[in-house]
């Protein structure tokens, strides 16, 4: 859907992280398996959590896949029935609706290759939308939401609340996310879950924007920032409330194990966030733009952590990777620059993790 949940394996622990892997592997399975191998091209980290969703109301199912590549040429146990379909049928339609996006804005590969890219666009949906009804979801309501959007955009200006160009995503993932309610057979648990997609949806178009801020600043690309005035560290602000209002939400929901859906939507949303915006308070903010929290003294003050990325050459980059090697910076410097690209990227620091012994610091984590 949008690929801002990135788990890092060592935060997630071996068991969270194997069924994080099924699902995984469910969702592309089922793609190739009711969609022809070229559709597992939308199987994305963001997608499962809908997968995901439906086995935490509903319990575990699971079939063993033979190796694949991706895993190292193993079989694992995957995520099998309406869940892992759910979200296929998901990510088909909103990839299709993005490919549409693209080609009428005549940027990326699929502006270069309109015809191709609205052919593509056109199965996908179709397919998508195939699914979705037999599944008994009625996806349409999803693509009306983002078709909305230029709409929307176009009405938005300086003053206007950056909320206000939020709502189309926010309305199609509040209805997908409350579809895995019903196909879980937990009618009682729609709204609330509605509510935690609205707020996911919020949080990733907000980390989208930041994102792409500089380079659609630089090339005079709309961005929902820069059209409505709304400054980083507001948008940083409604983030912060948005994963409070998910744990909350998440609070209402009957769940056979929510482990799992809790570590994806609280903790890994909220890594996400410091990835885009850093670890620094609201009020540590410089007017209009965010500065991350750099561990660099020492040993670690070179490369410095930038703002806006600065990539190095062939030889530079790799001068850069041995000297990060040899100072222990890929495994306890967080966050460190790519040697190459200069991108900023998270230190695997374990964390808390969601188990018997669950010492997160929150109030609403049902690990016991």
């Amino acid at each position: 859907m949008f690929g801002i949940i990135r788990p890092c394996r060592n935060r997630m622990g071996a068991e969270l992280r194997s069924a994080w892997l099924s699902h995984l592997c469910g969702m592309c399975l089922s793609l190739r398996d009711e969609h022809g191998h070229l559709s597992r091209l939308v199987t994305n980290y963001d997608g499962l959590m809908i997968s995901a969703a439906v086995e935490a109301q509903s319990g575990v199912s699971r079939r063993s896949a033979g190796p694949c590549a991706l895993r190292g040429m193993k079989s694992a146990d995957v995520a099998i029935g309406s869940g892992a379909r759910l979200a296929a049928s998901v990510s088909l339609v909103l990839a299709s609706l993005k490919i549409q996006d693209h080609v009428d804005d005549g940027d990326g590969l699929a502006g270069r290759v309109g015809w191709a890219g609205r052919a593509v666009a056109r199965r996908w949906a179709s397919k998508g939308l195939g699914t979705a009804s037999d599944l008994g979801f009625d996806a349409s309501v999803m693509v009306d939401a983002v078709r909305r959007q230029p709409e929307v955009e176009a009405g938005a200006g300086l003053g206007s609340s950056v909320l206000v160009v939020t709502e189309p995503t926010e309305t199609a993932t509040a209805f997908a996310v409350g579809q895995t309610a019903i196909i879980a057979g937990r009618p009682g648990n729609v709204e609330p879950l509605r509510e935690v997609g609205r707020l996911f949806g919020r949080v990733a178009h907000l980390i989208d924007a930041v994102e792409d801020l500089e380079e659609d600043r630089a090339s005079g690309a709309w961005n929902p920032l820069l059209a409505t005035g709304t400054p980083v560290e507001e948008a940083h602000r409604l983030c912060l409330d948005a994963v409070a209002g998910i744990r909350l939400a998440l609070g209402d929901v009957e769940f056979t194990d929510a482990r799992l859906v809790h570590k994806l939507l609280v903790h890994e949303l909220e890594e996400s966030i410091i990835r885009v915006f850093g670890k620094r308070r609201r009020h540590e903010y410089p007017p209009g733009k965010p500065r991350w929290s750099d561990p660099g003294s020492g040993l670690w003050a070179y490369p410095r952590l930038n703002w806006q990325r600065q990539p190095r050459g062939c030889f530079e980059g790799c001068g850069a990777f041995l000297y990060m090697c040899g100072t222990c910076q890929f495994c306890c410097r967080d966050p460190f620059p790519g040697p190459w690209s200069d991108k900023r990227r998270d230190g695997c620091d374990p964390g808390p993790d969601c188990s018997p012994n669950c010492d997160c610091d929150c109030n609403c984590c049902p690990c016991d």
